[in-house]
């Protein structure tokens, strides 16, 4: 049986149960038990609250390279500013969005690039006051700013998404690459094409994907793995046949790119997406040979090819962010290894990267078991993490859903 907090986080981010709560009451905090004492096993490292009081925040980046000036964004659309250590009361921009079930302000990002630092985001934007969810009234989009020191400016959209049927499977992680592209994820949003491995579905319509462009404009990359094809709407597409994610980075030695992908009620995933990819949903969950299906069963395009999950966890965790740690100052046993964070249970993992970072240094990459599960916790107590960062200053930041807090750990 799942309690009411289970009940909350899987309704809230999509794992694959139906919830009896309302949509009221999903955002009443109140019904679920107060107080989450968090905690790291490392007695080398420390965890502290670092900045609280925020409604839902879902991300987190930083505008200079010294973490005085850092952005936190709420899912129902704000965006605050912590300037010096103290959080600005009012927004510095608000977002018209839908934030029901996991729609909303949903991804962070910033680049500094051309003497100026550009600042992207992914909302599920109403654009208009009318609460009719058609196509032309609700989209998920990529928005462009660049930051002038004190305000943000120059608005320019990047990408234009679905947004429905859903509310649930939005996506919304966006990162930059090694190569210093954008790359940006959707869920399927209940879509049927050929995105998900359906060979009579419809056309592929920007669903269940992660994007390539370039941050400047929005246009597709030259080398995308589909450009140049006569499929329709894949010149930005990278990877294809994702149910849902709310995790995506960038390898800081290899660039290869990483994201974790929510399974139904069996098997979430880490995986690396490489060009081409196709992560097999909704054929396939965690390891082919799990899955019942093979790989005739996929619709293939030109360029693509399907690879198990480096990491899957047949009883879903409700994954959510992942992170490399691209700092030294918490020792080299975590220097460009990774963390990833869930919802079910308030934990945060760490991981070793393999030696030729193609995989994780474990003993099975399907985690089933009691004692691999909890080998791999670093941290626990938290409620729903959003997001995790790799500061300028070297610590690493955690946003909190459930508890409004951004933790650091040093």
């Amino acid at each position: 049986m799942f309690g009411k907090k289970s009940l909350y986080f899987a309704c809230l981010f999509g794992v694959g149960i139906l919830s009896p709560l309302t949509l009221s009451q999903q955002f009443d905090l109140s019904i679920f038990e107060a107080g989450y004492a968090q905690s790291v096993r490392d007695p080398n490292i420390s965890l502290n609250p670092a900045f609280s009081a925020f409604s839902s925040p879902t991300g987190i980046a930083f505008l200079d390279d010294t973490a005085n000036k850092i952005l936190v964004i709420e899912k129902k659309g704000n965006v605050k500013l912590i300037s010096d250590g103290v959080v600005q009361e009012s927004p510095i921009f608000n977002f018209n969005v839908d934030s029901k079930n996991e729609r909303g302000l949903l991804g962070v990002e910033v680049l500094k690039k051309n003497d100026n630092t550009f600042v992207f985001f992914y909302i599920t934007e109403m654009l208009s006051e009318s609460s009719d969810e058609a196509s032309e009234n609700l989209r998920n989009r990529v928005y462009s700013f660049v930051w002038d020191g004190n305000r943000l400016t120059n608005q320019a959209l990047l990408l234009d998404l679905p947004a429905i049927p859903g509310p649930n499977h939005n996506g919304g992680k966006i990162t930059i690459g090694k190569d210093g592209n954008l790359y940006a994820v959707i869920g399927d949003l209940n879509h049927r094409t050929q995105l998900q491995n359906i060979e009579n579905g419809g056309d592929p319509d920007f669903t269940g994907s992660i994007f390539r462009i370039n941050p400047l404009d929005g246009s597709a990359l030259p080398d995308n793995p589909f450009i140049g094809s006569d499929i329709p709407n894949m010149d930005k597409t990278f990877s294809y046949g994702i149910r849902n994610s709310f995790g995506l980075t960038s390898d800081p030695i290899t660039g290869s790119i990483w994201d974790t992908e929510n399974g139904p009620s069996t098997f979430d995933e880490i995986n690396i997406a490489y060009p081409g990819f196709n992560s097999g949903w909704r054929s396939i969950m965690g390891p082919i040979s799990s899955s019942g299906s093979s790989e005739n069963d996929l619709v293939k395009f030109p360029n693509s090819r399907y690879s198990d999950p480096i990491a899957s966890w047949p009883t879903p965790i409700a994954i959510t962010d992942i992170e490399f740690i691209n700092t030294s100052l918490l020792g080299t046993t975590y220097q460009n290894n990774i963390l990833v964070g869930d919802n079910n249970n308030g934990n945060l993992y760490f991981f070793k990267v393999n030696g030729d970072r193609t995989g994780l240094d474990v003993n099975d990459a399907v985690i089933d078991s009691e004692s691999e599960i909890d080998r791999s916790i670093l941290g626990n107590g938290f409620g729903s993490i959003t997001d995790i960062e790799t500061g300028p200053d070297g610590k690493i930041y955690i946003t909190d859903l459930r508890t409004g807090t951004v933790y650091s750990i040093s």
